[in-house]
Formats: C-alpha cells, sequence, structure tokens
C-alpha cells in the first residue's frame, strides 16, 4: 500500500440485508486488498463443501460471519487501494459500532457510500443511516443500487429504486447534484471494477471510477491547533509526555500552547512521532510531546491542547443537534448519560430540548417538546457535569460531534451548534 497518495475515509451505509458486507468484500478482493492466503483457505473450503468453482460470494460470507462472531479477521483492516486514494473503510455492520465509530474524530468518514438493494428500496435504516451521514457532516454520496442480479439487470427497476433515493436525498436536504448512482451486483461483480455487460443501458461511471473520483478531503492545517489528549506519560530523561492525535492545524516546537480544560500551558519544547523527533506535526499525526512546565498530574486524557492566544473552547453549557437512535423509554430534560466527545468522556444533563425536528426535512416541528423517543430528532441544551472542551460544528468539525452512551450503548449521535463559554 503506497502511503504517499491521499487518504479517505469511506462509510459504507444502508440497510443491513442490503448487501454490505458484499460489497465492502468485493471493493478489497478486486482491489487485491484480501490476502492471497485468506482467499485460497476459504476456496478450499468450497470446495470441499461442493461449493466448487471459487464462489466469491462464499469466501465474503464466511469473512462477513467470522467478523460479527467477533474473530478478528485482519482483512488488511478494511483498507484498499484506488488509482487515486488510500481508503480507510469506516465499517458499520451494527448501527451502534457505525455510530460510535463515525463520532470519533479518528474515524470520521469524508465521503459515503450507500448500500441499497434494487429489489428492496428505500428502507427505514437506509432513512437513518442517510438522516445521520447527513447530520454527521458527510460531504459527498456514491448511490450502489445493489442486487441488479436479482431484478435481472432491469433498468426500470434501477430507475425506479434511483428516484427513491433522490427523494429521500432531497428531504435530508443532501446535495443531489453531486450524488452518482451506479447499477452494481457486488455478488456477481457488476460494475464495480469493470464495466458491466449486463446493464449495456447505463453509460455512467462505475464504482472505482466513481471512488478515484471524490473530491480530495481538505486537510485542516489553516484551523486552529486542536490536539485531543489520550494518555500522559512521564518517560524518564524527558519529563511528562501527553500523547494524542492532532485532529486540525499545526502543532510546532517553541508554540506556546494551552489544555482545556486543565487550563495550564506552556512552551513545546519536543515533538515525537514514530519514536523520532520532529519539529511540527499536522492533521492525522500522532504525536507525543513536551511542554516546559506541565506536570504528570496538571492534565488529563480529554483535555485539548490548542494556542496559547486561541485556546481551546471549554463549554458552560452547547446547544446540539442530536438524533436518538436506540433508548428503551423517552428522554426528558434532566437526563444524564456520558457524553464521548474526541478522547473525553463526561457526564451531561440535557437541560432542555427546545426543538423536535422532522428527521425526513431537517424542519422544526415542534418548539419545546416535554420528551423526545427512538427515531426522533431534536435541538437540544446541554451542560456538562464537569468542564468539558468542545467546539462547534461549524468552526472545528472536527471536535463538534459526540457519541451519547449510556446502558452499555451508544443511543444517539450529534453536532455541536453552538458553545456558551465557561467565563
Amino acid at each position: 500500500m503506497s502511503e504517499d497518495k491521499p487518504h479517505q475515509n469511506l462509510a459504507i451505509i444502508g440497510h443491513v440485508d442490503h448487501g454490505k458486507s458484499t460489497l465492502v468484500g468485493r471493493l478489497l478482493y478486486e482491489t487485491g486488498s484480501v490476502p492471497e492466503h485468506v482467499i485460497e483457505q476459504h476456496k478450499e473450503e468450497a470446495e470441499e463443501k461442493g461449493k466448487g468453482g471459487f464462489e466469491f460470494a462464499y469466501v465474503m460470507d464466511n469473512l462477513a460471519e467470522e467478523r460479527e462472531r467477533g474473530v478478528t479477521i485482519d482483512i488488511a483492516h478494511q483498507e484498499f487501494d484506488t488509482d487515486e486514494y488510500f481508503f480507510t473503510i469506516v465499517d458499520c455492520p451494527g448501527h451502534r459500532d457505525f455510530v460510535k465509530n463515525m463520532i470519533t474524530g479518528a474515524s470520521q468518514a469524508d465521503n459515503a457510500v450507500l448500500v441499497v438493494a434494487a429489489d428492496d428500496g428505500v428502507q427505514p435504516q437506509t432513512q437513518e443511516h442517510v438522516f445521520l451521514a447527513r447530520t454527521l457532516g458527510i460531504g459527498e454520496m456514491i448511490v450502489a443500487i445493489n442486487k441488479m442480479d436479482l431484478v435481472d439487470y432491469e433498468e426500470g427497476r434501477y430507475q425506479e429504486a434511483v428516484e427513491e433515493v433522490t427523494d429521500l436525498l432531497n428531504q435530508v436536504r443532501f446535495d443531489t447534484e453531486n450524488a452518482k448512482f451506479i447499477p452494481v451486483s457486488a455478488f456477481e461483480g457488476d460494475n464495480i471494477a469493470e464495466e458491466s455487460e449486463n446493464t449495456g443501458w447505463y453509460d455512467g461511471e462505475i464504482l472505482l471510477e466513481a471512488l478515484n473520483a471524490l473530491p480530495e478531503p481538505e486537510p485542516p492545517t489553516d484551523a486552529p491547533l486542536r490536539l485531543p489528549i489520550q494518555d500522559v506519560y512521564t518517560i524518564s530523561g524527558i519529563g511528562t509526555v501527553p500523547v494524542g492525535r492532532v485532529e486540525t492545524g499545526m502543532l510546532n516546537t517553541g508554540d506556546n500552547v494551552s489544555f482545556q480544560p486543565s487550563d495550564v500551558g506552556g512552551e513545546v519544547k519536543t515533538i515525537e512521532m514514530h519514536h523520532e523527533e520532529v519539529p511540527q506535526a499536522g492533521p492525522g499525526d500522532n504525536v507525543g510531546f513536551n511542554v516546559r512546565g506541565i506536570g504528570q498530574d496538571d492534565i488529563r486524557r480529554g483535555d485539548v491542547c490548542g494556542p496559547a492566544d486561541d485556546p481551546p473552547s471549554v463549554a458552560e453549557t452547547f446547544q446540539a443537534r442530536i438524533v436518538v437512535m436506540q433508548h428503551p423509554s423517552v428522554i426528558t430534560a434532566g437526563y444524564t448519560p456520558v457524553f464521548h466527545a474526541h478522547t473525553a468522556q463526561v457526564a451531561c444533563t440535557i437541560e432542555s430540548i427546545d426543538q423536535k425536528i422532522d428527521p425526513a426535512t431537517g424542519e422544526a416541528e415542534e418548539e419545546n417538546p416535554d420528551f423526545i423517543q427512538n427515531g426522533d430528532a431534536a435541538v437540544v441544551t446541554i451542560r456538562p457535569q464537569k468542564p468539558l472542551s468542545i467546539e462547534s460544528a461549524n468552526e472545528i468539525p472536527e471536535l463538534g460531534s459526540f457519541a451519547i452512551r449510556d446502558m452499555g450503548q451508544t443511543i444517539a449521535a450529534g453536532q455541536v451548534m453552538s458553545v456558551n463559554e465557561r467565563d
């Protein structure tokens, strides 16, 4: 895998039965990213079970099944290369993981492939994923109308699916100008890596071409530095070393930085990356660094490092747009679950439910509703129970989204609209 290509995080979204795993498998297979031995091993099994003639789908089903059972098969960590990009799939087999993955900065998807089965069309889960993708700021959407083999590659059925999805995208205000629709069969391989003879009526791009044509994500180097701290170490001979990933901006030796909400700061003495000293680090870099005058007990995981003259915001309260995905009962003002934002985990109280939003249109349905529940989207005001550094998604999207967890599961996802900073 060449590291010199630009990198894209790609979400594969859509209803669970519409063939996401097979599509992911097909992409990995067609780009040579499934190790040969893995294929061989499954090929032998297929032959033993009398499913001879290498059945790609059989291999994929096995991989998918093992993955669901939690057997970690490292299919190249779900990474693949195209001519233009190096892609990491923000995989989302289960709703919960998908949401958690989409929201933790490290794997925020730039763009998405929405998988919709030609024989089944738009389903409630399709709608939910699209709304979520829109709420979480996904850029462009490639729509794979999958399972064309099951509808005899009929153009009519493809067009119906395209219309259904276009309506859905328009409802959630997704820019359909840029959306691309491609008739595919992940199972048979039509229009994934090469043009299919079965869809003579289609003359658009195939999936790999559409992926190559995605706009290159702009690395947020011009934004102010924001570096959420994952851990703080003491290293003999150096001292205190906070470790984390630069989300936005640049970190340079000699910079004066501030850690919030701990509210301490100092001058950056050294920066280390991959066990080498470097003068500078930028978005996506995992670094350890040492700051003059900062001790082990001054800072902690969940702090955010930024420039001393433009320090990270610390919220007294913040207003956010959230989508409730799974909660056994209703959510009312006063509810205090745990918010996961970048590396911080802080209990926060929903002080007020300001508006209920129609997830289909994004329009306000009701002002100050008494409660919200599964499937609802809402604007809420939130008060962290202890200091939390978080940013408005309009200004610094990388630090503007969060997941809400309770009872061991992700119950909602959201984006920060505005921060009311503490004095």
